[in-house]
């Protein structure tokens, strides 16, 4: 598809119309002065603007008292639900004693117990955190980092990342890069150099390996291989990948296919990358995707769900062998954020760890996540459902034009279908969740990990509705 923007509601929000004074003054500031991201500014020439003001639990109010189920978890991030004050009330805590210092040669309290709870909760030897503000932030950190290392350990020609297609890495240059989307892509080339993609773990689209999904992820896990080999391992420093990847609709990983990937990156001496931006803090239903899929990352990128979305913060999980070359001598990471380690932020995710532990917030996901699988599963007998996969409370459900066929839609049909009308009839209807076609045409769900059956059965119902009446207008 042309189009990869994450598709919001405004092509189906509701037209400018009984405003108050205060109301249409906010919408004309909003459209005179505000650029939204990864957004259409056109479409609110005859729409307004949605304005979500207030939050509780997996539900947010707009300005006009309009209630929402978040189904996407804002974006990816508000793990433990929205209005929490024990969150709130940690990052004013901590702006009175001390609201800002740097991690550059400095340390701060916050940060360094952040990190020793990090280091506790990661699998293996991961017991060096690098904070930054954001997840693209972690995947341009450990990209340097990877470069790093490998010249300070006499291996100067591994400077290349391996990323998947249709994979969603980040918007920074080097993030950007590694991200296996074309279209974001294009408007910002030439980019950095070194960057190169294999293929994704998009069971549903091949057809040639009928039933066998395991031998379909050994294929692609050897496409790692073959791609090492063609590039020459000696010039390839990491593995980017995604326990699920999220662009293009939640592809989860075959049995065995990440084990297979850590044999080939030891095999190559190649670093193995977990990008865990959404995967991380229970979206999956445990701590790490990692830990999920039973495979040991020499790196984990995280952020979004580590302070549920209250500030702003990322990591870098790194195993101590790639510290040590930093251990000793003048050596240093020539690389650092202003606002990373923030003390605020980590307040908020030392806060937030604690609601995950005192609440067993993850543990409650888990179980209740067939559940949720049950409800979306159930959509199924519609024509218009293709396929229905993820992990957890993580999941994307496929649209096609004919399920026997998996014929899927031209630009022109996904364009009508997704912003002509599925993003906004979702949004009227009640539900928060992505219409996407970065890649085939999908719908996505990440609700918050607090969300139960009684959520669970009004998204289904939500959509149960609106993709009949989808493929009535086909």
């Amino acid at each position: 598809m042309n189009e990869t923007d994450p598709i919001g509601p405004e092509h189906g929000s509701q037209p400018l119309a009984g405003e108050t004074p205060e109301q249409q003054a906010q919408q004309a500031a909003a459209r005179r002065h505000l650029w939204m991201h990864f957004t259409r500014m056109s479409s609110y020439a005859e729409h307004e603007v949605p304005v979500m003001v207030r939050g509780e639990g997996p539900w947010v109010w707009d300005q006009r008292g309009r209630r929402y189920l978040d189904g996407l978890s804002g974006l990816f991030v508000v793990q433990v639900g929205h209005g929490r004050h024990e969150l709130a009330e940690a990052a004013s805590r901590q702006a009175s004693q001390l609201a800002y210092f740097p991690l550059w040669s400095y340390a701060h309290p916050n940060a360094i117990e952040l990190s020793e709870r990090l280091a506790q909760l990661a699998p293996g030897d991961l017991n060096r955190v690098f904070f930054t503000t954001g997840g693209g932030e972690a995947v341009e950190t450990a990209w340097k980092l990877a470069r790093q290392y490998f010249r300070a350990t006499g291996k100067p020609g591994k400077y290349k990342v391996i990323s998947r297609d249709i994979a969603y890495h980040g918007t920074t240059m080097g993030a950007l890069s590694i991200t296996g989307l074309p279209s974001i892509k294009e408007p910002f080339e030439p980019l950095v150099p070194g960057a190169v993609k294999v293929h994704n773990t998009n069971f549903y689209r091949a057809p040639e390996y009928g039933d066998d999904l395991e031998r379909f992820g050994q294929w692609a896990a050897d496409d790692i291989e073959r791609r090492i080999e063609m590039e020459g391992a000696d010039t390839v420093a990491a593995v980017f990948l995604e326990p699920v990847q999220n662009a293009g609709g939640c592809f989860p990983p075959p049995p065995g296919y990440f084990q297979r990937v850590r044999e080939i990156c030891d095999r190559h001496d190649v670093l193995l990358v977990s990008d865990e931006v959404i995967c991380a803090f229970g979206r999956l239903g445990s701590w790490f995707g990692a830990e999920r899929f039973g495979y040991q990352p020499d790196m984990i990128t995280c952020a979004k769900g580590l302070t549920s979305g209250y500030s702003p913060l990322g990591a870098v999980l790194i195993d101590d062998r790639l510290m040590e070359p930093f251990l000793t001598g003048d050596a240093s990471f020539s690389h650092g954020f202003t606002f990373g380690g923030h003390p605020v932020s980590t307040a908020v995710a030392l806060a937030n760890l604690d609601l995950f532990e005192k609440e067993d917030i993850i543990g409650g996901a888990d179980r209740r996540a067939g559940a949720f699988r049950a409800v979306l599963d159930g959509l199924r007998d519609l024509p218009i459902v293709g396929d229905v996969r993820g992990e957890g409370y993580f999941y994307g459900i496929e649209l096609v034009k004919d399920k026997g066929t998996k014929e899927s839609f031209n630009d022109e049909e996904s364009e009508h279908l997704l912003r002509g009308f599925l993003s906004g009839a979702l949004f009227d209807a009640g539900l928060i969740c992505r219409a996407d076609d970065r890649g085939d045409p999908v719908i996505q769900l990440a609700p918050p990990l607090i969300c139960d059956q009684e959520h669970f059965d009004l998204i289904g119902q939500i959509l149960r509705g609106v993709l009949s009446e989808a493929w009535t207008r086909l």
